[in-house]
C-alpha cells in the first residue's frame, strides 16, 4: 500500500521528491490535479471529495499548497484534518524563506502543521536555481540576453530544487520526525548580476541584469498578464531581496542528507544550454 503521498507529484519539487521516495524503495503516491499516467491519482485542492482517497493508507504527505491561492490556509486546515483522522502522522510543508510565518497568507501553514500533525517539518527553500530555465520570466531573461528584476544588488542563495527533494525525502522517511523548519539554501549567494555574468560566460552570448523600481517592475508583471495583487506580492519580495533579505548560506541541505548543495556554476554548465 502506498506509504507517502507526493501532492504536486509533477512539479519542480515534487516530482524530484517523487523519485527519490521510489530510488529508496519507499511506496509512494503521486497526486496531481489531472491525472496522466498509471500510478497518479487525481487531487485536487478545490474539490474536498479528491481528499479523503488521496490519504486512505498513508502515513506521511509531502504537502505543496494550493498554487495562486491568496489565502491557503482555510483549503488546507481541513486537509489536514482529514489527513489526520485517516492515519497520517507526517506532514513535510514546502514553504519559502522569502515567507515570514504569520497569521495570513502562506505564512499560517507552519502553524497549522504544527497543530495537527504529531510528526512535520516545514521546509523554507531560497529562491530555486530551476527559475533560470523553463518558461519562468527569469529563463525568458537569459533567452532574451536581459534579465529584469527590482533586487537591486541584492544577493540571494539560489538553491537547486533536486537539493530541496532530497532534504523532502530524508524528512518524510527518516526515523525519528525532524520537527523543525529547515532553510535550504545553495553554497553561495549572488546578486543576479552575478548570476547572469555566470550564465553569459557558459552560453558564450551577452546576458545582463537590468535593475528596476518596485513599481515599474509591477507595471512589467501585470503587463505580462499576471493579476496586480500578485504583482505587487512578487515586487514586494524583490524588494526584501535588495534589502538583504536572502543574503545567507546555510548548511542544512549537506547536514540533513551528507551531500554538499549544488553550486549554482554547476546548475548552469550542466542544466543551461
Amino acid at each position: 500500500m502506498p506509504d507517502v503521498l507526493v501532492i504536486g507529484a509533477t512539479g519542480t519539487t515534487g516530482g524530484r521528491v517523487l523519485a527519490g521516495l521510489r530510488e529508496r524503495g519507499v511506496a509512494a503516491r503521486a497526486a496531481t490535479r489531472k491525472p496522466a499516467r498509471a500510478g497518479q491519482i487525481r487531487f485536487d485542492w478545490a474539490d474536498r471529495a479528491t481528499h479523503a482517497d488521496a490519504v486512505r493508507d498513508v502515513r506521511a504527505v509531502y504537502l505543496v499548497a494550493p498554487v495562486g491561492v491568496a489565502e491557503p490556509g482555510p483549503v488546507v486546515e481541513p486537509f489536514l484534518a482529514t489527513a489526520r483522522a485517516a492515519g497520517v502522522r507526517r506532514v513535510v510543508l514546502l514553504g519559502s524563506s522569502a515567507v515570514a510565518e504569520g497569521d495570513s497568507g502562506l505564512g499560517v501553514l507552519p502553524r497549522l502543521v504544527r497543530a495537527e500533525m504529531p510528526e512535520w517539518a516545514v521546509l523554507r527553500p531560497s529562491w530555486f536555481m530551476q527559475n533560470f530555465t523553463g518558461e519562468h520570466p527569469v529563463a525568458q531573461g537569459v533567452r532574451d540576453g536581459e534579465i529584469v528584476t527590482a533586487t537591486g544588488d541584492g544577493r540571494i542563495a539560489f538553491v537547486d530544487a533536486t537539493d530541496i527533494a532530497a532534504v523532502a525525502v530524508r524528512a518524510l522517511t527518516d526515523g525519528e520526525p525532524h520537527n523543525t523548519e529547515h532553510v535550504l539554501t545553495g553554497p553561495e549567494a549572488l546578486s543576479y548580476a552575478e548570476a547572469a555574468e555566470i550564465v553569459a560566460r557558459h552560453i558564450g552570448r551577452p546576458v545582463r541584469h537590468r535593475a528596476v523600481g518596485p513599481a515599474e517592475f509591477t507595471r512589467r508583471l501585470t503587463d505580462s498578464g499576471l493579476p496586480a495583487a500578485f504583482a505587487a506580492v512578487l515586487a514586494a519580495l524583490d524588494e526584501d531581496i535588495r534589502r538583504g533579505a536572502e543574503d545567507r548560506v546555510t548548511p542544512t541541505v549537506e547536514r540533513v542528507t551528507g551531500t554538499p548543495a549544488r553550486s549554482f556554476h554547476t546548475f548552469v554548465k550542466e542544466e543551461i544550454r
